[in-house]
């Protein structure tokens, strides 16, 4: 898998990014790591992640697991692949952690995401709004999942939120985090029978807009590995992989 290179700082402010956009309760750092403190279903909002890929010692893994059991928590790892965190790799291995889930984190341009849409771009409002979260729960998502996704999403201080609504029905929504010097895309959704006709291009579209409005011009997303459909669609918008990372839980 090709990825393109990002330096210490672009890697640290985009995990700030990420931690505005999904806005856990609580956020502690402690020396190279954010541990971000949440009871959700939003695997981003309560796994400790590193803010850089390098010289990270292992020996920090038991600290971080008693500040996550001193809140009631079960620790987690988000950890991008690669020959600089190998050794914490292997810590949690050795301590029964098991990589899952896949998931690639990507970057681009403001421009080029723009340029995908062919239609009129999605509406984006600053407050999130009933027809906005209509998606989230919409048939075919999880309801609980879904309840999540809008409770994070609508605490933070740094979203956007863009739905199109056609035949008075919310078809599609997605938000935006405009922090750190970065949009970052998420919770990106469309209901299931409307699937394949440009939404999520219209989507993507109206996000541009408000991002180049606010003096932005990097943007990133972070995307399962899996998920074959949406590959292809930020494939198109320009979007390349930086990194992959797992989330390293107990079995």
């Amino acid at each position: 898998m090709q990825t393109l290179p990002l330096d210490d700082d672009a890697i640290a402010s985009l995990e700030r990014a990420t931690l505005d956009a999904v806005a856990p309760p609580a956020v502690q750092p402690m020396d190279g790591w954010l541990l971000p403190f949440d009871t959700s279903t939003i695997g981003r909002a309560k796994s400790a992640v590193p803010l850089r890929h390098h010289h990270i010692d292992p020996a920090q893994i038991s600290a971080i697991e008693a500040l996550y059991t001193e809140r009631g928590l079960q620790a987690a790892f988000r950890l991008a692949d690669g020959p600089g965190l190998r050794d914490v790799q292997t810590e949690l291995t050795r301590l029964g952690y098991q990589a899952q889930q896949p998931t690639l984190v990507q970057v681009g341009t403001v421009a080029a995401m723009r340029a995908i849409c062919q239609g009129e771009p999605a509406r984006v409002t600053d407050q999130p709004s009933p027809a906005w979260s209509a998606v989230y729960v919409a048939e075919g998502f999880d309801p609980v999942d879904g309840a999540h996704r809008v409770q994070a999403l609508s605490r933070s201080a740094h979203v956007v939120y863009a739905h199109v609504e056609e035949d008075g029905q919310s078809v599609a929504a997605g938000t935006a985090a405009l922090s750190q010097g970065w949009a970052s895309i998420h919770g990106m959704r469309t209901v299931t029978a409307r699937r394949g006709q440009g939404l999520a291009a219209r989507i993507l579209g109206g996000l541009a807009d408000t991002a180049t409005q606010r003096g932005l011009e990097r943007v990133f997303l972070q995307v399962e590995e899996g998920n074959a459909s949406a590959l292809a669609l930020y494939a198109r918008a320009g979007f390349a992989t930086a990194w992959r990372y797992h989330y390293w839980r107990r079995a």
